[in-house]
Parts: structure tokens; C-alpha cells; sequence
């Protein structure tokens, strides 16, 4: 017996774009952003209890859900801040991480993002 399985809804597919696009793209950037600020010592952000976590999570939710509408309306200007493969219906959730892992800039991307994150920890660690 073939399953065929149920076409995602618009909404679901609008919420794995949108979480695929704060976890995958905006949750480093602001992580490392985070980092940085600890260790040249401001303290707006991270002196605060739970600043860092709270600056992370809703900078995060703002980019996910400004990057796919600039990338949109400037495609020119913002290619490379918006993943489409996430908000395409016809691919699982798995297969958008997929297919955006096995794109040869994401990979180049997710190396720069690992090395920056261990140099940063190591200098915030150092510094204090």
C-alpha cells in the first residue's frame, strides 16, 4: 500500500521557514555578537541577568522574520541572508536543512561561524 503523504499547510511551512532562519542563520550571528560584546567589556547587553539570552532569542525572532521579506523586496541586495530552500512546501523539514548544508557557501559559512565562535569563547574565557 502507497502513503501518500498530507501537502503541508502554508502556516506550517511559514513556521519551519521562519525557525529554520533564526536557528540556522540568526542564532550564530547575534551568538558571536553576544561574545564580542563580553569580551571588549560592554555592558548594556551582556551585564545584565539574562541579557545575552534575551538580546540572542529576539534579535534572533527579528531577523527570521525581517531577512525572508528584505531578501524578498531587494534580492539583489540581500542574496545572502535568506535561505529559500526553507520556506519551499514541497521539501520535509529535514530535507530543507539538507539541502542548505549541501550548498557550498553554507558550508564555507557554518566553518567561519564555528572558528569565530571558539576564538571568541577562548578571549571571553581569557579575558575574565
Amino acid at each position: 500500500m502507497n502513503a501518500i503523504a498530507a501537502p503541508k499547510s502554508p502556516a506550517q511551512n511559514r513556521l519551519e521557514g521562519f525557525a529554520l532562519t533564526a536557528v540556522l542563520q540568526g542564532l550564530p550571528t547575534f551568538a558571536a555578537a553576544v561574545l564580542l560584546l563580553k569580551m571588549v567589556g560592554a555592558p548594556e547587553i551582556v551585564g545584565e541577568r539574562y541579557g545575552a539570552a534575551i538580546y540572542v532569542v529576539l534579535a534572533s525572532l527579528v531577523y527570521a522574520a525581517i531577512a525572508p521579506w528584505l531578501a524578498a523586496k531587494f534580492p539583489q541586495r540581500f542574496v545572502h541572508i535568506h535561505a529559500p530552500m526553507f520556506f519551499d512546501a514541497s521539501l520535509s523539514f529535514s530535507e530543507k536543512i539538507a539541502q542548505w548544508r549541501s550548498q557550498p557557501g553554507v558550508s564555507l559559512q557554518l566553518m567561519t561561524t564555528m572558528i569565530m565562535m571558539s576564538l571568541l569563547a577562548v578571549a571571553v574565557v581569557s579575558a575574565g
